[in-house]
């Protein structure tokens, strides 16, 4: 349904609004929605000149492009069979398990804290490192009393911001990819990954980002804003969620310590985690492509099996209420999920990022070329809710620009920091916007209210952005 219809300005209206509605209602869900139906209106009356139609029409067109796709699927199932994984974990007794034995050596919101951290370093993926890490550190943060946003935070701040500086990884390919494309002095796969490689010291928000996040994590930096009252509710209260809340995975249906006899972390937590760990692994170096919705489906199937020989579950129809009820546990996330790709689907086909873009050339001196370069991919990214689909748009904007103020040279600093600050304003928005989908990803692994997460979250972000322009008008 896209138009070829200028917006200009407007271009921004549905994401606006709906982050508007979001802080007014403080429900994601909601405010999504009206950003969708903003955007279909305005690309109607555009087309047809009226306002006399039926909304709804404009709607399911919207919905069918957006989510016609094979991406979309592929996120569902992952986020489907974790739901059911963490059901059959709960079933199976091993989280109360898992929680009792490590309760001896991470005691302390600190340690649970400082121990999500450090696991974000060990699972290298964006989708992946939230949906894995959350729901096992869930029950140990929940038993230390910190908050379900504070826990989202540091799942956040530590999927992307990984990925982005390990070279070999997916996004490395990608964005090699993106630099060689646009050609110039880089005519080889191997010099693109080459000037990538050499990209990464510069990166300086993810790099920020990550001790930033750890010094929070320690508690050697004070929190502040939103998140230091959701703090002092956990201190005071004992609440992990804020009254009227509405976390992205629900907990009915079973309490997470429910003891097991019969429960052992060998082959009914730690089997299944290889499984998991072991299909991505090997698929990525068999075929170039982590099969991560197969390695929880693998993961199910073992423990599903494995659940009936042992008599934990009695018959089929209680492996299938047990299947249901993980999927019921994060239907919330999928509505989200879906709409958040309406509205990137929308603020796309409005040339929201063909606006900004537009209106920012003026900064590209050299002067403030890096600073600008981060600051225009930070605001695409927040308005898209894409890294991605910001870094497609500008690499090819932002190279030719590097290479003439460095006389066509390639292997030049002033390029490196180019690449990294559209590295890294694309981690920005990936980090703070409420329709990025590693944002949802980590509200549902953390279990929190997707806009508590991001009201809590973006004045972090907003701090680490602006040390990060300070950085690159100084170096």
């Amino acid at each position: 349904m896209e138009s070829e219809y200028s917006y200009g300005l407007l271009s921004l209206a549905p994401l606006v609004l709906a982050l508007a509605s979001a802080f007014v209602t403080r429900n994601a869900i909601f405010a999504l929605f009206v950003g969708c139906m903003i955007g279909v209106i305005m690309m109607v009356y555009a087309d047809t000149g009226s306002l006399i139609f039926n909304p709804v029409y404009g709607f399911s067109d919207l919905v069918q492009a957006s989510l016609g796709g094979g991406e979309f699927i592929w996120i569902t199932l992952i986020v489907v069979f974790i739901g059911i994984l963490f059901e059959l974990f709960k079933k199976a007794g091993v989280i109360a398990k898992f929680a009792e034995s490590v309760s001896t050596k991470c005691q302390t919101p600190r340690q649970v804290k400082a121990m999500t951290w450090l696991m974000g370093f060990i699972v290298v993926d964006d989708y992946f490192s939230p949906l894995m890490i959350g729901p096992i550190m869930r029950p140990l943060s929940d038993k230390a009393v910190v908050p379900r946003e504070k826990l989202a935070f540091i799942l956040d701040s530590t999927t992307a911001s990984v990925c982005v500086l390990v070279p070999f990884m997916s996004w490395g390919a990608y964005l090699a990819g993106l630099i060689l494309k646009e050609g110039g002095p880089v005519q080889d796969i191997e010099t693109a990954i080459s000037v990538f490689a050499h990209s990464i010291p510069y990166n300086a928000y993810p790099i920020f980002l990550l001790v930033f996040s750890l010094l929070i994590c320690l508690e050697k930096f004070p929190d502040f804003g939103p998140m230091a009252t959701a703090e002092e509710r956990a201190k005071k209260e004992s609440k992990v969620l804020r009254d009227g809340a509405v976390p992205m995975v629900s907990d009915e249906g079973g309490d997470l310590f429910v003891q097991n006899d019969k429960a052992s972390l060998f082959s009914e937590l730690l089997v299944p985690i290889v499984i998991i760990f072991g299909t991505v692994i090997v698929s990525y170096f068999v075929f170039n492509n982590m099969r991560i919705a197969e390695a929880f489906m693998s993961a199910v199937f073992y423990l599903s099996i494995l659940l009936f020989l042992k008599g934990t579950l009695a018959s089929v129809n209680e492996l299938i209420r047990v299947c249901l009820q993980g999927i019921n546990s994060v239907m919330p996330a999928v509505v989200l999920m879906a709409l958040a790709y309406c509205v990137n689907s929308v603020t796309k086909d409005l040339g929201a990022a063909e606006y900004i873009m537009t209106v920012s050339e003026g900064l590209m001196t050299p002067e403030f070329f890096v600073a600008a370069t981060f600051f225009i991919t930070a605001v695409i990214s927040f308005s898209t809710g894409t890294s991605w689909g910001a870094y497609a748009l500008m690499i090819p904007f932002v190279l030719p620009l590097a290479y003439s103020f460095t006389s066509g040279n390639a292997a030049d600093p002033v390029v490196y920091k180019a690449i990294a600050a559209v590295v890294g304003g694309g981690i920005f928005g990936d980090h703070s916007s409420p329709v990025s989908d590693t944002s949802v990803l980590s509200s549902l692994g953390a279990g929190s209210d997707h806009m508590d997460h991001v009201l809590t979250q973006v004045p972090y972000a907003l701090l680490v952005g602006v040390v990060t322009i300070g950085f690159y008008l100084i170096v």
